[in-house]
Order: C-alpha cells, then sequence, then structure tokens
C-alpha cells in the first residue's frame, strides 16, 4: 500500500477480507473547523477514537501515544490483524487520519494509508455513506513492536538545538508560531522552538486534499531542507502528523514527530521561546 489512497482506490478495494477502514473523525469540533458530515460514515467503518481511546490518558499531555501493549489492547478490541490492510480517514478532509497513520507506522504496522479528501472527497464522488453505528468486532492478533525512531520528546529536541542535527517543522499557524497570534489554549504562549521553521499544515492541501507530488517537492525544497532528519511539531501532535506525510510523499529524510509539541514546549521550556 501506498501512504495515500484516492476514493475510487479504496471503493474498489473495500470488500478486501484483510482492509480495515478507521473512522477517526473528532468527536467534536476543533480548532474552529466543522464537518458538514458528522453523524455519517463510510459503509463498514470502525471509529478509531484518538482522544479516549488511542491516547494515553494518565499522561499529562493532550493527545500522548500509548505504550506498545496498549496500543496492541486497543487494536485488537477494534478487531484488528497483523495482515490486516488498513485506510483511515476523517471527515475534515485530511486533519486527524495522519495522526493515526503515524500511530501504526511508529508501531510497526506498515501497511496503513490515509483516504485523500477523506470522508468529503468519498461524498463528492457519490460514494455511499451510513449512519454511524458502534460496531462489535471478533478480537483481533494484532502486535504493536515500537519503532523509537519515530517518536521524539522533549529532551530530544533540547538536544537537537545544541546539536542542530535535525530540522524541526512546525504545523501551526504563521501568527502562531510567530507570536504575534495567540494559542488555543489559555494560558500557553505563542512562539516557536529555537530555530525551527514553519509550515502551516493547510499549505500541503488544496481544498482538503494532499497536494501533488511535485508541489509538495517544491513546498519542502523551499524550506531550504538539506538531508538532515526532519521532526514535526505542531500545537498537541496532531498536525504536525499532517505534514509528515506530506514529507513522506515528498522526501527521503528520516522523519519523526515530537509527541508534546507546543503545548509541551511552552509549558516546560519557557526560557527556549524564540
Amino acid at each position: 500500500m501506498t501512504n495515500i489512497v484516492t476514493a475510487q482506490w479504496l471503493n474498489q478495494h473495500l470488500n478486501d477480507p484483510d482492509l480495515i477502514l478507521l473512522d477517526a473523525s473528532p468527536a467534536t469540533n476543533v480548532s474552529g473547523m466543522t464537518s458538514d458530515f458528522a453523524g455519517i460514515q463510510i459503509k463498514g467503518a470502525r471509529t478509531f477514537d484518538i482522544k479516549k481511546r488511542f491516547s494515553d490518558q494518565t499522561a499529562e499531555m493532550p493527545n500522548t501515544l500509548l505504550s506498545a501493549a496498549d496500543f496492541t489492547t486497543a487494536c485488537r478490541q477494534l478487531g484488528i490483524h497483523t495482515k490486516s490492510k488498513i485506510v483511515v480517514y476523517d471527515n475534515l478532509g485530511i486533519y486527524t487520519a495522519p495522526r493515526v497513520w503515524w500511530m501504526f507506522r511508529t508501531m510497526g504496522h506498515q501497511a496503513v494509508a490515509v483516504l485523500d479528501g477523506g470522508l468529503p472527497e468519498w461524498v463528492s464522488q457519490g460514494f455511499e455513506t451510513v449512519p454511524i453505528e458502534e460496531k462489535t468486532c471478533p478480537t483481533g492478533d494484532f502486535t504493536a513492536h515500537f519503532n523509537p525512531n519515530l517518536k521524539q520528546n522533549m529532551e530530544d529536541v533540547v538536544h537537537n538545538i545544541h546539536s542542530k542535527k535535525a530540522i524541526v517543522i512546525d504545523a501551526r499557524s504563521s501568527g502562531r508560531f510567530s507570536g504575534t497570534a495567540p494559542e488555543p489554549r489559555a494560558g500557553l504562549s505563542s512562539g516557536h522552538i529555537p530555530d525551527s521553521l514553519n509550515l502551516p499544515f493547510p499549505e500541503v492541501l488544496n481544498e482538503g486534499k494532499m497536494k501533488t507530488p511535485q508541489e509538495l517537492t517544491d513546498i519542502f525544497k523551499d524550506l531550504d531542507i538539506d538531508n538532515r532528519p526532519l521532526i514535526f511539531s505542531c500545537g498537541s501532535g496532531l498536525t504536525a502528523c499532517v505534514i509528515m506525510l506530506a514529507a513522506e510523499i515528498a522526501l527521503d529524510n528520516p522523519m519523526s514527530v515530537y509527541d508534546g509539541s507546543w503545548t509541551e514546549w511552552a509549558q516546560k521550556q519557557p526560557e527556549l521561546i524564540s
């Protein structure tokens, strides 16, 4: 599987017995974004609850990645198998789905792709939808194998400021990055990690779909990125995965996500805010 698939591809493969379709649509409106497709899903989709089921509820920061053991348990409860081919989508186009793509990649599962354009694109093509309903699935045999190279913690990013081994790319808006616009979380300072670059995640999208590989290549070329590893960050680890997916399409650099992202950095490293 490629990292991103079209609605036409999914429609043709929807009855593949190994295909698992995951609906990662946010349960509530996020960052002022609303969906015109609340309450419906693609037939056969299973709800993938990022916030409540697939984030560490004991962690201090939002959206914290589960341990491999807990990720294994949650995936098995969704009926996911080691041989499953996973396609994930959301009802905002491309927003939360890449976070799930990154999770599976980080947990050692390569057969995972994002539906380009998500549910809006599926509907625009005239393909079938059904009302959302909870499903009970036979237990799967999925086993996570954590890849530490795809996840960075705060200490890694602090160390990188001095080593300059990697380039940090921030997916937040230019105003939040520059410190001229407030953060949506109350009491959180805006600004950015020293020496990081800014690539607001909407810039890699075109009407909710990923831009072409050539357009993405040009975008990253304009950032003057060399062959160094890339660390993606955002507000709380979601949209960082959007630009990581874009980079995966366009580049060969080693890539990872700073899971705590700006929510953690602004609270715990106030002396390291540019």
